[in-house]
């Protein structure tokens, strides 16, 4: 009766001490009644995807292992609707990763406090981001859910740290200074010695202040100068916008994919006419197919800057389609165009019913009309590559020598002038 009476005894301490012990299936790991499961669980969504996308998971199955804990959920509606998106962003990049787990962490205890513990207040507790939560926590569904090993409060607002709140601040005054614009040092007339007054407003739509030549950049270099246009700093065209377009157009269009490719990855051509276009300037683009872009060769594309130049040559500074083109050879016969590859030109000429540009085997035919018209930009499809009369033929003198005669560079209009009016008292008027 004895022996009976210590099993008993025996049974029933066991039972008591496995039933106080907290509800652990093994070291690290937590079962089904565990207050993470349920918080996963809870209608606490926001909460529960952030913690998942902030990797906060095994940490704070690590603390429930060694002690009890008290979780403050903000409602969704805290994270969806009542939360800055700016912030909100913030948080979900991939760079901020500590400060989106110092944020959760901040709303977690390393106790247990229950309602009877706990009034509207909750003043200078210990976080498990080390942190101190301090001043006023609305707690609006206090003791939602309770396992053996936690607690979770319905809080109404997202909990912010100190160090999270400034770690957004920085980034934001930083982005904001980096969006700022220098501007340079006030200019003064030499004349007056006074400070130089900025031109007023000009009207959209009006033509452009500066020539286009003097808005690109001289030669292959492409940073273009300061060029005001209509309205200043203020574009009313956005030629960035119009230039993807009809970059977009190319492709789609097929067959030009090579003069896509030049424009944006072999130089940063694509910036440039959308700056020019910005600006107020209008561009008819000659563009070569594939077929005639695989005929060139590797010495006419190694130079430097010799991809930038053939472009040059096929950018025509006026809005041209394929109507008024052929309207202007037919009434005129030859048309000279400009070019931004200054200052050579474009010479244009009907050839049976179409528009023919360049002569002999350097001669292209428009291929594929109108690829894109916007009232901007122009884009005409050619069948071949365009390259300016630098040389002409080699010619025989009598003495049976070959003699390679080279061109003229073209001289510009007040240069022109100065020469017939000084005679030839200069070289470069000879």
């Amino acid at each position: 009766m004895e022996d009976l009476s210590k099993l008993f005894f025996l049974l029933i301490t066991f039972s008591i001490t496995t039933t106080a012990l907290p509800d652990k299936t093994g070291s690290g790991q937590i079962n089904s009644n565990s207050v993470l499961v349920a918080l996963l669980d809870s209608h606490y969504t926001e909460l529960s995807e952030l913690v998942e996308k902030a990797l906060l998971l095994q940490t704070l199955e690590e603390a429930v292992g060694k002690h009890n804990i008290t979780i403050f959920a903000p409602r969704n509606e805290a994270l969806e609707r009542n939360l800055d998106p700016e912030f909100k962003s913030f948080l979900l990049q991939p760079k901020n990763l500590k400060s989106l787990q110092s944020l959760l962490m901040f709303h977690v205890l390393p106790k247990r406090i229950t309602s009877p513990q706990l009034s509207t207040t909750v003043v200078n507790h210990r976080t498990l981001s080390n942190d101190h939560l301090t001043g006023n926590v609305e707690i609006t569904r206090p003791d939602d859910i309770t396992r053996p090993d936690g607690i979770i409060h319905g809080i109404d607002r997202l909990l912010i740290p100190r160090s999270v709140q400034e770690d957004f601040n920085r980034r934001r005054n930083l982005r904001s200074i980096s969006a700022v614009l220098p501007e340079g040092a006030p200019e003064v007339d030499p004349r007056t010695h006074r400070l130089k007054k900025k031109p007023g407003p000009i009207a959209a739509g009006a033509p452009p202040v500066l020539p286009i030549y003097d808005a690109i950049s001289p030669g292959p270099s492409l940073a273009p100068a300061p060029a005001p246009g209509p309205g200043g700093p203020r574009h009313h065209f956005n030629g960035e916008a119009q230039v993807k377009d009809f970059i977009h157009t190319l492709l789609h269009y097929g067959g030009y994919n090579e003069m896509a490719d030049i424009l944006v990855n072999l130089t940063s051509l694509a910036t440039e006419m959308g700056r020019l276009v910005s600006e107020g300037y209008v561009l008819t683009v000659l563009a070569p197919n594939d077929e005639a872009m695989a005929k060139l060769t590797t010495d006419q594309l190694s130079e430097p800057g010799a991809p930038e130049q053939i472009v040059y040559y096929h950018i025509i500074p006026e809005y041209q389609t394929e109507e008024s083109m052929y309207n202007s050879v037919r009434r005129f016969g030859k048309i000279r165009y400009d070019s931004l590859r200054f200052p050579h030109k474009v010479e244009a000429q009907e050839a049976d019913g179409s528009v023919k540009f360049g002569h002999g085997d350097g001669s292209a035919y428009l291929f594929d009309p109108d690829i894109y018209t916007d009232g901007r930009i122009s884009v005409q499809g050619i069948d071949g590559v365009l390259f300016p009369d630098e040389e002409t033929p080699v010619e025989k003198k009598t003495t049976g020598t070959v003699v390679k005669k080279t061109a003229k560079p073209r001289r510009g209009k007040l240069m022109e002038v100065a020469c017939s009016m000084l005679g030839s008292q200069f070289s470069t008027c000879r």
